[in-house]
């Protein structure tokens, strides 16, 4: 049983409450004024904050209407990527004012949409590349099982120098010096060749930088001294068997390669997003990831590309955060040419949604097609099954014009093509254009580069397209149209794309370029064009008053003098500058 609780009341004497009454009284009253004091300060500052609001989320609205007005005069290509971005962004700054308002603000909402993927993106690596240790754990690989086991406790360790060394060992099919007298001895050494210490470029190596290979004549050197393994004869020889079975090309082999390759993409990539304040994107871009992706999908039996393999390099490629820096990795492979340039153009128009005289699918068609002579359409094929539906189209009509080919030869390969993939309005156009009239294909060729130009198309793609027809057919006639074209089009475009004729892309000058922009210039000072002179002035006035120094306001009034110093001083007069 519990002992009774004392539950005596001290009693206070009246004279002592009486006493403190006066000094309780003043405090009650005091704490009721500082009350009311606090509640008219948090009204007032909630009405600021309300307004302070209210303020920013006009003027965030003001911002994203004029940002959506600048981006509408890029590419159509980019046009609804950034203003859906623009949107986005938008909302997230409105729900995030009104939570505020609300007192309703949700731990983490604060945090930016990039902030949020890049921490999911790091989840994902960390846990992505676990498996392909222990991937390589099971299969048996010479690569060392301390070191490997290392990088689950701390995946930074593969950039030390233990861990480089180890995997280059693994790579080449070599094993550090360290290695075999740390296991076997140094009376094991007489198994293996020293493929570091050179004469001439490498005398005295570090005893840590010397990589060793089994001799060739291992196994008659072992029977002839078995107790040179330390009483490890068996293990020598499981890890002679090891090395040898990771070089040779077998199935065994290939996943052996391949499970490194993903863990080596895996710990780069984690790697960079951990240290991106020191680590140059340019190098892990450009030059550490484009060879893993290559190498995990061209196999070296030189078959044709295989689809699984794509499909995988596009899920590590998905990892990758930002699309410019995916572009990166794939711009950089097969820089040799042959198949893996097959699969960089592979990569890019799985993605891509370009046009036919688009530059990268000239460049794609130049290397599908060798100089005059014409694959068989059936290989064309089996490459372009890979590519996105739209760019089989355009690939396919670049093929039907390309100058790698005559022209009747191109058109057949182009419709064989077609006919390969099951395209039939492809071909059923091919078949058309084939059989136009002149008056018709002229007509459809330029009404073809206006539609670039309606939609926004980059200056160096209409100019591309414009340069392959008029070097195809220079009359009076398509020098008439191309102005027309060009003039009925925004000023500005007629101004980026003149400053583009003198010379072509490799920066050789342009045969045609002088006698075209000299007929556009006497055209341009024309009476009978005055509207589009006037039109063309305020265009450069506007871009005078913004950037005196502009470019493509300097450019063009170069280009002017150079074929006409008249007509450039009666411009740059008009314009309201020197000329």
């Amino acid at each position: 049983m519990s002992e009774p609780q004392d539950q005596t009341i001290t009693l206070v004497s009246v004279e002592k409450i009486q006493r403190d009454w006066r000094d309780l009284t003043l405090q009650v009253a005091q704490a009721e004024t500082e009350r009311a004091a606090l509640e008219q300060e948090n009204k007032a500052l909630r009405s600021l904050l309300e307004r302070t609001i209210e303020h920013r989320q006009k003027s965030h609205a003001e911002l994203v209407s004029i940002l959506t007005t600048l981006v509408s005069k890029l590419p159509l290509n980019d046009l609804g990527v950034i203003i859906a971005r623009l949107v986005e962004h938008n909302q997230h700054v409105t729900e995030v004012s009104a939570s505020l308002i609300k007192g309703r603000l949700d731990e983490g909402i604060l945090q930016p949409a990039l902030l949020k993927t890049l921490d999911k993106t790091k989840r994902d690596l960390t846990e992505a590349f676990k498996p392909e240790v222990e991937t390589l754990l099971k299969l048996d690989t010479p690569y060392e099982a301390d070191v490997l086991k290392s990088l689950l406790e701390k995946p930074d360790n593969f950039f030390n120098h233990v861990t480089a060394r180890a995997n280059r060992a693994f790579v080449k099919g070599q094993l550090p010096r360290e290695r075999i007298v740390k296991e076997f001895g140094n009376d094991a050494l007489i198994f293996f060749k020293d493929v570091t210490t050179d004469v001439k470029f490498n005398p005295r190596p570090k005893p840590e930088e010397i990589m060793l290979v089994f001799k060739p004549e291992f196994a008659e050197l072992l029977a002839q001294n078995p107790n040179a393994a330390g009483g490890k004869k068996a293990e020598l020889e499981a890890l002679y068997q090891k090395v040898r079975q990771s070089r040779e090309n077998t199935e065994h082999s290939r996943a052996q390669k391949n499970a490194f390759l993903r863990l080596s993409f895996f710990l780069e990539l984690l790697h960079y997003y951990e240290n991106q304040s020191t680590e140059s994107p340019d190098v892990v871009f450009a030059q550490r990831l484009p060879p893993l992706i290559e190498q995990l999908v061209i196999t070296s039996d030189g078959g044709p590309l295989d689809e699984k393999l794509i499909v995988a390099a596009e899920s590590l490629l998905a990892l990758i955060i930002s699309v410019d820096h995916r572009k990166a990795v794939i711009n950089n492979i097969g820089k040799p040419g042959g198949l893996p340039r097959t699969l960089r153009y592979t990569l890019a128009f799985r993605l891509e949604k370009l046009s036919d005289n688009d530059p990268l699918t000239h460049e794609c068609v130049k290397h599908l097609i060798p100089q005059g002579k014409a694959p068989e359409p059936a290989a064309l094929a089996g490459v372009l099954r890979l590519f996105n539906p739209h760019m089989q189209q355009a690939v396919i009509r670049a093929i039907a014009v390309t100058d790698r080919l005559r022209k009747e030869d191109a058109e057949k390969l182009g419709k064989a093509v077609a006919q390969e993939l099951g395209l039939k309005e492809v071909l059923n156009r091919l078949t058309e254009k084939s059989v136009l009239s002149p008056e018709r294909e002229h007509q459809l060729a330029w009404d073809s580069i206006k539609d670039m130009i309606v939609s926004r198309a980059a200056p160096n793609e209409v100019i591309a397209a414009i340069r392959k027809r008029l070097h195809g057919k220079y009359e009076s006639d398509e020098v008439k149209a191309c102005w027309l074209v060009l003039t009925e089009a925004d000023p500005m475009v007629f101004v980026r794309v003149f400053c583009l004729f003198p010379y072509l892309p490799d920066g050789q000058a342009d045969p045609l370029g002088r006698p075209i922009l000299e007929t556009f210039v006497t055209r341009l000072t024309h009476e009978k064009y005055a509207a589009t002179y006037a039109k063309t002035i305020h265009a450069l006035k506007n871009l005078f008053k913004v950037k005196a120094d502009s470019p493509a306001l300097l450019n063009f009034l170069a280009l002017v003098k150079w074929v006409d110093a008249n007509a450039a001083d009666k411009i740059a007069k008009d314009i309201g500058m020197i000329a």
